[in-house]
């Protein structure tokens, strides 16, 4: 479908991330669920900004039931929040450092004392919010602190595109693009309870809470029937 996961479980993910932050060569992270698999599609710059990505993982039970019907299997469905809170804890071990970027004002903010309060080790060395212009006050102010991980959560494609442009000038040891986790961890927005998560229904829940996301959720059938047309040979470009 023109987007590359790597094939891992969680445990393989959280030692490429690591690995990865001790490089300090500023490497990025991204989770396509199948919303942005048909983004990239139609965006040859979103594509290329999730190609050139150190690591891609498959955020969404679509990821995991498409790469079946083409016929290569992937280890295991890793949402971006369930590895940024392991990495979290793998992090707080070490008293690694993690800056925060996106959201509305306030919110980077309340998500970073509530991370702090469950990971304690975890130090959270600077924050901003995702209304901004100029990168480059941004990146001067990630770089004083030259976080080991810089969360930005700008939503797609904006995040990879952000991320992809602004490597070279980061002094950060790894990148993590993950939409809307700020809100989460700030409490703004609730999470799908485990029940629906577990059996991948945590789109659905989403969607009862947010009607005003219908017109995104439209991308699942495509996506759907755009997996189909590929395992039949017909309809895909």
């Amino acid at each position: 479908m023109g987007v590359g996961f790597d094939n891992l479980t969680m445990d393989e993910a959280l030692s490429s991330a690591l690995s990865l932050m001790e490089e300090k060569r500023a490497a990025y992270v991204v989770t396509p669920n199948p919303e942005i698999v048909m983004l990239c599609r139609e965006n040859p710059n979103a594509a290329s900004a999730v190609k050139d990505a150190d690591l891609v993982l498959a955020d969404g039970i679509g990821i995991i039931y498409g790469a079946k019907i083409l016929g290569t299997p992937l280890k295991q469905k890793l949402p971006g929040i369930d590895f940024a809170q392991a990495l979290f804890a793998k992090m707080a071990q070490a008293e690694k450092t993690l800056f925060l970027l996106g959201a509305k004002p306030g919110v980077a903010e309340s998500a970073a004392q509530a991370l702090q309060e469950r990971f304690k080790g975890l130090k959270i060395v600077g924050t901003n919010d995702g209304y901004f212009s100029d990168d480059e006050p941004i990146v001067e102010k990630i770089n004083a602190v030259s976080p080991d991980l810089l969360l930005v959560c700008l939503g797609a494609p904006k995040q990879e595109l952000w991320m992809q442009k602004n490597a070279p000038a980061l002094k950060v040891g790894l990148m993590a693009g993950l939409g809307g986790s700020l809100d989460v961890f700030a409490g703004v927005v609730e999470r799908a309870p485990e029940a629906w998560q577990k059996l991948g229904l945590e789109w659905l829940y989403r969607l009862k809470k947010e009607p005003g996301r219908i017109k995104r959720m439209s991308n699942l059938p495509k996506f759907g029937f755009a997996v189909l047309g590929r395992r039949m040979g017909i309809g895909d470009k």
